[in-house]
């Protein structure tokens, strides 16, 4: 299984951002942060694979959980 994120480019002014992005993304592996697989352009829409992270995306569970300072500090170190 894999997520799909799906990115107009149409809409994005600042498309080397999303390029720099993706570079990142490939150069760096690390179990707690979701691994790009790979990308495809689809006529203006950028596709991206990503490894599928049950739960949701992390906006919505940010919004649904109140996490106190300790933590974030916790979940952000790692």
């Amino acid at each position: 299984q894999v997520a799909l994120k799906k990115m107009p480019l149409r809409r994005r002014s600042r498309k080397e951002l999303v390029v720099n992005e993706i570079q990142i993304m490939k150069e760096n592996r690390h179990p707690n942060i979701v691994n790009y697989i790979d990308s495809y352009l689809v006529n203006e829409d950028l596709w991206l694979v990503m490894e599928y992270v049950d739960g949701g995306t992390l906006t919505s569970v940010l919004v649904q959980v109140l996490m106190e300072e300790g933590m974030i500090a916790a979940i952000s170190k790692e």
